[in-house]
């Protein structure tokens, strides 16, 4: 029986004593220093004392001892030495019970008070013992090293946060701060927290920082940055955010050197300098890789479309061809030009310019009249572009230039001979971004379907055609685009072309790569590759590599094996690539649109929902819902006016409202 004994139990981590007024064997029924009475199992009960007191005592007086008792047990505590009992004892690998360690830190002659300091001194300093089976085992160094190392983490972190919050909320407040030690440490769990939300791997430290700066929402981090100066207000965050390659090292700009510099490696290619070539590009285009050529002999039509021989400059495995494999593609985003290879190489050394001699891979193709083909061949050769011409340039020039005509005309009937294939035309203006000093954004509408750009694209179809073929009838492995038939398709209204390309557009099959040649629908042709951009495309440099490796050796550099596993490598690289720059063209949009705030656009709707319209801002090509309101009834494929009454690029949120007739 336990009735008038001293009990110690844990509670809510505190150390308590007790006197026990009644044991019933199931139950101690307990008396504290605040004159509380409980019940306790006994197996919570840590110590139970030999010695007893008269539970008949006044209350007063049991209380009074109570306490005396507890603040003799506190002060025994101090004095027992954790860390030297552990190394008395660390080295026998057994346990030890409260009786011989309160021995061995107090002398021979100890009471239930010295049992009680003891096992008071170990529950507050858990580092050096553990409890098992009422026993004490000495905790072995490697865990007490990782446990100091983790209490002086633990340590670091709240400094952190406290340095770290103060800092932030002077910034927010707009009052000078010193900046804290772990400054690039904060900036580095702030740019976590704007570029992946609640993904950001610091999220938990991150929202404990904001939270003591005084912001709840950890979308803040992105403002707070820019107040701080490490982003601009346009920071491109899908550019941190998949760790897009921008500048380029210094052993990068070596080697790009070393190769502008070197000689010509000797090889045979065709001289075909004396034929007249000349570029058609945008006036902005400063890396121009594919040049055309055309004469014209009695009733047959010499063609020749001549392509940057990048990959007979730059060799497989090299440092450049490495970096070019991982930037997949040169990027053109406004106030972000990122090559895929050095200025010096795709603007200069590969770069096909007026009036230099370069390498390349030209198709030489003769036709007849109505664009039949009658023989075609890939040849390495040595060019030299007669004249760089703009798109709006060439099309000024049909009339006085014969050569752009027959290039039309010959544009024309392949582009026919294509659509009674099952090709479909579906292109829609390019919406340009200019930024002005004063930070205006201007929105220009560029179109692609003029004489000029189809043209140029109709020809360059014909070459990565012929590219494909060639690579199949010679087992040559390459990269090949295909897409399936669409699930329908739809007639198409000249007076409401825009209405029918968006909504054709989501009948098409997805475009798939593979290193097996399918059918392209959309192109209307039997098979598909793209080589005539090894300046800016990675894949196109593959698939260049491998023709011009058949043409040097009768034999393709890589195996189906090697080309699919650089597929597997490039394709979610190029997919991260297409949806940052289909964001980045929104997100200067929406910042457009956020300047005309209140102003009326034109628009055309697209999609009739139960509660709401989906419509397209025809002078941006913007998708953007619109709530239904009572008495509208718009109908698919009608034009009518919004006004802009709210957007936020940052969010990248906007809304409308449609003006009443």
């Amino acid at each position: 029986m336990n009735q008038g004994k001293i009990v110690e139990y844990i509670d809510h981590g505190d150390f308590i004593i007790a006197l026990c007024l009644q044991d019933d064997g199931t139950r101690l029924h307990l008396l504290t220093p605040t004159n509380r009475e409980m019940n306790l199992s006994p197996k919570r009960a840590i110590l139970i004392s030999a010695s007893s007191i008269n539970v008949q005592s006044p209350r007063e007086e049991l209380l009074r001892k109570l306490k005396k008792m507890e603040e003799g047990r506190n002060r025994l505590k101090e004095q027992v030495q954790v860390q030297e009992l552990w190394e008395l004892v660390k080295d026998d690998a057994e346990s030890y019970d409260h009786a011989y360690l309160a021995h061995l830190c107090f002398g021979e002659q100890i009471t239930d008070d010295h049992i009680s300091g003891l096992v008071r001194a170990l529950f507050d300093d858990k580092l050096y013992f553990k409890m098992k089976d009422d026993r004490f085992l000495p905790v072995s160094e490697e865990k007490i090293a990782n446990a100091l190392a983790q209490v002086a983490q633990e340590a670091s972190k709240e400094e952190k946060l406290r340095e770290g919050s103060e800092w932030l909320r002077g910034v927010l407040e707009n009052r000078p701060v010193q900046e804290p030690r772990c400054r690039e440490e904060i900036t580095k769990i702030l740019a976590d927290l704007a570029l992946h939300g609640e993904d950001a791997p610091g999220l938990r430290f991150g929202k404990e920082l904001l939270q003591r700066a005084g912001v709840s929402d950890i979308r803040e981090a992105r403002r707070i940055l820019v107040s701080l100066g490490v982003w601009g207000e346009d920071e491109n965050l899908d550019l941190l955010r998949f760790e897009i390659r921008v500048p380029f090292s210094e052993e990068h700009l070596r080697e790009s050197e070393r190769i502008c510099g070197a000689e010509a490696a000797p090889g045979e290619r065709e001289d075909l300098r004396d034929l007249r070539i000349l570029t058609i590009d945008g006036p902005m285009t400063r890396d121009f890789d594919d040049a055309l050529s055309l004469s014209v002999e009695e009733d047959r039509i010499h063609l020749g479309i001549h392509i940057a021989d990048v990959a007979g400059i730059i060799e497989p495995g090299t440092l450049l061809d490495e970096e070019a494999s991982q930037r997949g593609t040169s990027l053109y985003l406004p106030r972000h030009q990122i090559p895929m290879l050095p200025v010096a190489l795709s603007q200069e050394a590969l770069s096909l310019k007026q009036g230099c001699d370069r390498p390349a891979i030209s198709l030489l193709a003769v036709l007849d009249r109505d664009g039949n083909l009658l023989e075609s061949r890939f040849v390495q050769s040595l060019v030299r572009v007669e004249k760089q011409w703009t798109y709006d340039e060439v099309n000024e020039s049909f009339d006085s230039e014969p050569r752009f005509r027959e290039m039309r005309r010959l544009s024309q009937v392949l582009r026919q001979r294509r659509m009674d294939q099952g090709a479909l035309v579906l292109s829609l203006p390019e919406i340009a971004v200019e930024v002005t000093a004063q930070g205006a954004v201007v929105l220009h509408k560029v179109e692609q379907d003029t004489p000029s750009r189809g043209m140029v694209a109709e020809l360059m179809i014909l070459y990565n055609w012929l590219a494909a073929r060639f690579c199949k009838e010679h087992q040559i492995p390459a990269i090949y685009r295909c897409q399936e038939a669409p699930v329908e398709r739809l007639s198409s209204e000249e007076n409401r072309y825009i209405y029918y390309v968006f909504k054709q557009r989501r009948k098409l099959s997805p475009l798939s790569i593979r290193t097996e040649p399918k059918p392209h629908s959309s192109l209307g042709v039997d098979m598909y590759t793209t080589v005539t951009s090894p300046i800016r495309r990675y894949y196109d440099v593959l698939v260049q590599r491998q023709i011009r490796s058949y043409l040097c050796r009768g034999a393709p550099l890589y195996t189906r094996e090697e080309v699919e596993k650089k597929r597997l490598l490039l394709d979610p690289l190029l997919k991260s690539i297409e949806l940052l720059t289909r964001n980045s063209t929104r997100y200067w949009i929406q910042k457009y649109l956020a300047q005309h705030v209140g102003e009326k656009f034109h628009a055309l709707v697209l999609d009739v929902i139960r509660n709401k319209y989906r419509v397209l801002l025809s002078d941006v090509l913007l998708i953007a819902e619109v709530k239904r309101e009572n008495g509208q009834n718009w109908h698919e494929g009608q034009e009518i006016m919004v006004k802009i009454r709210k957007s936020d690029p940052w969010e990248d949120y906007l809304k409308v409202d449609i003006e009443k007739r």
